[in-house]
């Protein structure tokens, strides 16, 4: 489990293309700092099992249904991407409840830049569109934030100065994928309440 609150700007050092799979090298001293084998990250909000680490980089296998349902198989060398551990139990969430397990993706469509802050533009999937909401939670690329606008087929974000900077949303441009996390508990919630009218939410 994330928060949504990312530790570190990463860097990918290597791409192996497989048959159905990719493997990453990704530089990130931080994140890799205690980490072994087995350990979760998320890479752009995505959830990777670590393979191995040294020097300050770690090693990930990304299968095809990941590949399929981000935008990690855009990923070249010297792609930046955003990393995070995941949360300690007992310390302090300083986004929302974040899985790493993406939702879908959706398109940066424009920026309107302010003297403080930065409005961003985001196409959203038709099939997210019920759980995205006004003041509600979501993760673009793993970065925990609050929704300003939400449409059927858009929502707006604001980026304060310390997101544009550590952050890879500082750096996309229209046109740039992103990966989307929607609240899970809007999923459960939906979930429970199909249930209870004996309906198939799916």
């Amino acid at each position: 489990m994330f928060t949504g609150i990312v530790e570190e700007l990463g860097e990918v050092t290597a791409v192996e293309r497989l048959a159905d799979a990719s493997r990453f090298r990704l530089r990130g001293p931080v994140v890799t700092e205690g980490a072994q084998h087995g350990d979760s990250i998320a890479v752009n909000g995505v959830c990777l099992t670590v393979v191995d680490t040294a020097d300050g980089e770690f090693t990930a296998d990304v299968m095809a249904e990941t590949l399929k349902r981000s935008s990690l198989g855009a990923l070249t060398t010297g792609s930046r991407v955003n990393l995070e551990r995941p949360m300690a139990l007992g310390g302090r969430l300083g986004g929302h409840l974040v899985q790493g397990h993406v939702d879908g993706t959706g398109t940066i469509v424009e920026r309107t830049p302010s003297e403080h802050w930065e409005l961003v533009k985001v196409s959203l999937p038709a099939e997210l569109t019920r759980y995205v909401v006004e003041k509600g939670s979501i993760t673009v690329d793993g970065v925990s934030l609050t929704v300003v606008d939400a449409a059927a087929d858009h929502f707006t974000i604001s980026l304060i100065p310390t997101t544009l900077a550590l952050t890879t949303l500082g750096r996309k441009q229209p046109g740039d994928p992103v990966n989307l996390e929607v609240d899970v508990l809007a999923k459960y919630v939906e979930r429970l309440l199909g249930d209870r009218a004996g309906q198939d939410p799916r």
